[in-house]
């Protein structure tokens, strides 16, 4: 199974200001434990929201929004995308993360639908699509 691993944005993230050299070694040795154990298979932390946008969609219009957005607690600063058992498995793998800001932090974990989930109107071509597009990611990935 996997997991999205979500560190959830506050003031501080988005101030922008970098994580000091302790969290960035405490963030790094996490990290490689994770990827020593075959969990890991992403992750990065994000600029703050001033740095992006939002695409709303209503039918066939869009509208771009431009940052900052004022909402933090809606707003994501990182994540990891880990490859384990269950989500008990992943709770216990998050438990051992490094606190990602001083004080209060939150970090929501979230299953990653596979093509299972979707039932019989996942067809056999959408099987062969997905692993088609699955082989030019990884190619992707090594440029």
């Amino acid at each position: 199974m996997r997991f999205m691993v979500i560190v959830k944005a506050n003031k501080e993230s988005e101030a922008g200001g970098p994580p000091d050299k302790k969290m960035l070694a405490d963030m790094g040795k996490y990290n490689e434990e994770l990827a020593k154990a075959g969990v890991l298979l992403a992750a990065d932390g994000l600029l703050p929201s001033s740095k992006g946008a939002r695409v709303r969609f209503s039918g066939t219009k869009r509208a771009v929004i431009d940052g900052p957005f004022a909402e933090t607690k809606e707003l994501i600063a990182g994540f990891w995308l880990f490859q384990v058992k269950s989500l008990d498995e992943a709770i216990e793998w998050v438990k051992r993360s490094p606190n990602p800001f001083p004080g209060e932090s939150e970090i929501e974990i979230r299953q990653v639908a596979e093509g299972d989930d979707f039932g019989p109107e996942f067809t056999t071509e959408m099987r062969e699509y997905e692993e088609r597009v699955g082989k030019q990611m990884a190619a992707n990935a090594k440029k």
